[in-house]
C-alpha cells in the first residue's frame, strides 16, 4: 500500500481505536476509490499526486458510478470513509483541500432486525435439550446472548477469565474495544457452569475461548449462525431469526418491562443514546400506557 494509505490505517486501528473489520473496510474503500482515479490517468503517475488533484467534480463523477452499482448503505460508507482520508490528509500530509468537505452521506433507511417475543426465545432456549457438551455449549451459548444482549463478535470473544459466577458478571469488549460489564441472568450462568464442566474434556491445550468448535478452537460468527438457524428449524421457529435477533429481543423486551433507555444503552454498549432509540422499537401498547400517564389531555384524564 501507499505509505499515506497505511499512516491513515494506522490512525484508525491506534488513534481512532476502530475495530479491525472497520479499519479494513474503510481501507478497503481507499483503495477502491484510487482505482477509480487511475482509471483516466497514466499507468506510472504518482499516487498521492493524484489523491491530492481530486476536484468536487471528479468525486461527484464518483458518486455517479457508484449509484449505479451500489447500496445506499455501502456509498454511505464509503463517503464516510473517504471523508475521514481526507481530513486525516489536510492535517497529516499538507492536503489544502479536502474535495468530500461538503459531500453529504445519503439518507439510509434504518433497518432494525426481527424481534422474538418472549415465548418464542422462550420456546427456542428450551427445546435446546442434550446432555453432550455441543448441546451444552449451544444452549450456553443462546443463554447468554438473550440474557446480555451480547454482539455476536463479543459473544465469541469471551474468554474463560471474563466470567465472574460470584457477581453474576461477564466482561466484554465491544465496538470501538471498549470494556463493559454485563450481569448475567441466573438460567445463562446455569448454563455455563454445566458446559463449563464438560468444555475441558474437548477444549484445545491452551485455548482461553469459553465457547469452542469441535476442533476445540474458539467457534467462528458463522458457526454460531448456522447452529442457531439449525435449532429454530428444529424447533419449529422461523429461521429468519439470527443472534442479533436475540439482541435486539433482549432490548425489546427489557423496554417494554419498564427498564430505563439510558440503563438499556449501557447495557447495550452503545455510545450514544440516539444509537439505542433507533435500535429498539417501542411496542404501540407501551407507548399508549405511557402517553395516558403522562399527557393531561391523554384519553383516560379527559
Amino acid at each position: 500500500m501507499h505509505p499515506w494509505i497505511e499512516s491513515y490505517s494506522d490512525y484508525l486501528e491506534v488513534e481512532r481505536n476502530l475495530s479491525p473489520r472497520t479499519c479494513s473496510a474503510y481501507v478497503h474503500d481507499l483503495l477502491s476509490f484510487c482505482a477509480f482515479l487511475r482509471q483516466n490517468a497514466d499507468e506510472d503517475a504518482d499516487l498521492a499526486a493524484l489523491l491530492g488533484a481530486v476536484t468536487r467534480t471528479e468525486v461527484r463523477r464518483w458518486l455517479a458510478q457508484m449509484r449505479r452499482s451500489q447500496k445506499k448503505v455501502s456509498i454511505a460508507r464509503k463517503v464516510s470513509a473517504l471523508k475521514g482520508f481526507y481530513a486525516y490528509a489536510t492535517r497529516r500530509h499538507g492536503l489544502e483541500f479536502n474535495p468530500f468537505d461538503a459531500v453529504r452521506r445519503p439518507a439510509v433507511e434504518s433497518r432494525l432486525p426481527g424481534v422474538m417475543d418472549v415465548d418464542g426465545v422462550y420456546h427456542f432456549l428450551e427445546s435446546i435439550s442434550g446432555s453432550g457438551w455441543m448441546e451444552r455449549r449451544n444452549l450456553a451459548m443462546f443463554e447468554l446472548l438473550y440474557s446480555c444482549g451480547l454482539r455476536i463478535s463479543e459473544l465469541i470473544g469471551v474468554d474463560v477469565a471474563d466470567i465472574d459466577f460470584d457477581k453474576g458478571q461477564v466482561r466484554v469488549v465491544g465496538k470501538g474495544r471498549k470494556e463493559r460489564i454485563a450481569p448475567i441472568g441466573s438460567k445463562a450462568i446455569h448454563a455455563l457452569q454445566r458446559y463449563l464442566q464438560q468444555r475441558a474434556e474437548v477444549v484445545k491445550e491452551g485455548e482461553k475461548a469459553v465457547f469452542i468448535n469441535r476442533y476445540g478452537s474458539r467457534i467462528t460468527p458463522r458457526s454460531v449462525q448456522r447452529h442457531m438457524k439449525n435449532l429454530l428449524l428444529a424447533a419449529g421457529l422461523s429461521s429468519a431469526s439470527t443472534p442479533h435477533s436475540l439482541r435486539h429481543s433482549f432490548a425489546t423486551h427489557l423496554l417494554d418491562n419498564g427498564a430505563d433507555l439510558r440503563a438499556i444503552q449501557e447495557l447495550l454498549g452503545h455510545v450514544s443514546l440516539s444509537t439505542t432509540q433507533k435500535y429498539t422499537h417501542v411496542s404501540s401498547e407501551r407507548m399508549m400506557v405511557e402517553y395516558d400517564k403522562a399527557h393531561p389531555r391523554s384519553r383516560k384524564k379527559r
